[in-house]
């Protein structure tokens, strides 16, 4: 009997200055893209001026498409549907266009988003990425900004404005000091904007994400990752004052830069400032899940996005790349005791790391460290900060004998970590290698073993049955973990008790 083919979704983002189709693998809870790839049409260059798409975008885009739709098909994607946004919906050659397409692919769904519906989903994909995510959400495109508030609560009070980045320099006339007095006085417009003073400003669009990466560049960001790069008002207000008067050449040189989004940094960037201006957000985050993650969400795994992402992520990890599905919860109760008073943030992590500890298991041991420091510092999406994925590399990094004096490839997590949190990260992975010492990666022999910690000691118990798992590299590996924790270790082998030096 032949097997079913993978169950696979693809979904194409028409916008003002590009288009965008990702093919997505499997039902989850975190999307898996399989397929991305980007064309720039420009096809709302000039549509301020002449009311229609522009005619050389409108041609590439047929093109474009086409292939689009042999790739989607030939992957078996199954819901397949084009989203057209702001140019389409705003053109008087709109409906020609997209009548035009419906003929090349009859079988497609092909929706022209309301700027409230492209909000929606845009807000879908923050919260698809981000779960916690309160404040407001902007989206920049060619043609359109659209505004929306996200809470615990849902969304709400979403707003489209014409300050896409194309859009804007065409009522500019391609001066910036124009731009800056369109956008302000667009902004002044949306009244509900006053009540998101103070809150969090969560930046979609691939302009932004240009912005983004021309920052990580010139900072020298030690992690090129732009989903949750997280800036405070004053770094962005910087960032925005030199993107502005930066000229192309100067952007040209910066490594990685995103060179077809280079002339439309300045007016993101305005944009951005205007913005920033106008709510003085506590903090600005940039999210790569937008309009087709958030598509994803509502049309692929509606039933799946009340889960935690970082969980999911982390057990089907597990799943695929460890041992035991059984050990992690045993891992996650054995190393409870030696972490007291951690934060609610810091048992996720805590957590989310024992069931990710084993994951470099089949990896070559000379490499194992390192291996698994950069898989999880590099995970895809997974809705966790830059600084948490610092932490749990590092743990991970420790579990598997790094030595972090020493081991080059953990500067990333020096750079991005508090001392506090880089004692937490050291700390638990200590606790791990401890562990599996202990057991070998296997849950019964954990059974019977029990860490307890008290003011001046951290004790490890092992009943008389354990006798297989006492050894030199227990009270070494304990030995270390009770130094990190400034502790004296002592091993209880009932009925005689051991005393290690702190």
């Amino acid at each position: 009997m032949q097997a079913d083919p993978p169950a696979r979704s693809a979904v194409v983002d028409l916008g003002s200055n590009s288009v965008r189709m990702v093919v997505f693998d499997g039902v989850s809870r975190n999307p898996v893209p399989i397929f991305n790839e980007k064309a720039v049409l420009r096809l709302g260059r000039g549509l301020t001026t002449t009311g229609r798409l522009n005619e050389e975008g409108v041609a590439l885009a047929v093109d474009v498409l086409r292939r689009f739709y042999a790739i989607a098909r030939g992957m078996n994607a199954d819901p397949f549907e084009i989203l057209a946004t702001a140019a389409v919906r705003d053109a008087v050659n709109g409906p020609e266009f997209v009548a035009s397409l419906r003929q090349l692919m009859p079988d497609v769904p092909i929706r022209i988003l309301s700027g409230i519906e492209e909000a929606d989903h845009s807000a879908l994909g923050v919260l698809c990425g981000i779960p916690e995510a309160n404040g407001l959400v902007a989206d920049i495109g060619g043609g359109s900004l659209e505004l929306i508030r996200i809470d615990s609560e849902g969304r709400h009070d979403a707003d489209t404005l014409p300050l896409g980045v194309i859009h804007l320099s065409d009522r500019a006339s391609g001066n910036i000091a124009n731009a800056k007095v369109i956008a302000d006085a667009d902004l002044a417009g949306v009244q509900w904007l006053t009540g998101m003073r103070g809150k969090t400003l969560y930046l979609v669009g691939g302009a932004f994400r240009a912005l983004a990466r021309l920052e990580i560049a010139r900072t020298d960001y030690p992690l090129n990752i732009v989903h949750y790069y997280t800036l405070n008002p004053l770094a962005a207000r910087d960032m925005t004052g030199w993107l502005i008067q930066s000229n192309r050449k100067a952007l040209e040189r910066l490594p990685n830069a995103p060179r077809k989004r280079l002339d439309d940094v300045p007016f993101a960037a305005t944009v951005l400032r205007r913005l920033i201006r106008r709510i003085e957000p506590e903090k600005i985050v940039f999210c790569v899940d937008g309009l087709r993650e958030g598509w994803y969400a509502l049309n692929v795994a509606p039933d799946l996005q009340s889960l935690d992402p970082l969980e999911t992520v982390s057990r089907d990890m597990c799943a695929r790349l460890g041992r035991s599905d059984t050990l992690p919860n045993a891992l996650i109760d054995w190393i409870q005791p030696i972490f007291r008073g951690e934060t609610d943030h810091q048992r996720r992590l805590r957590e989310t790391a024992c069931r990710l500890s084993d994951v470099g298991s089949h990896d070559h041991p000379e490499y194992r460290a390192e291996q698994t420091y950069l898989r999880v510092l590099r995970l895809q999406g997974a809705g966790f900060d830059h600084q948490a994925r610092a932490a749990l590399a590092l743990a991970l990094a420790i579990r598997y004998e790094a030595e972090p004096d020493t081991a080059s490839y953990l500067r990333t997590s020096r750079s991005l970590l508090n001392d506090e949190m880089f004692t937490w990260g050291i700390t638990l992975g200590l606790a791990l290698r401890l562990a599996y010492v202990l057991c070998g990666g296997t849950e019964r022999l954990l059974q019977g073993t029990r860490l307890e910690l008290n003011d001046t000691e951290l004790c490890l118990h092992l009943t008389s049955a354990r006798v297989a798992v006492r050894g030199d590299a227990v009270r070494r590996r304990l030995t270390r973990l009770a130094q990190v924790m400034k502790l004296s270790g002592i091993m209880d082998e009932a009925p005689q008790t051991t005393i290690i030096p702190g």
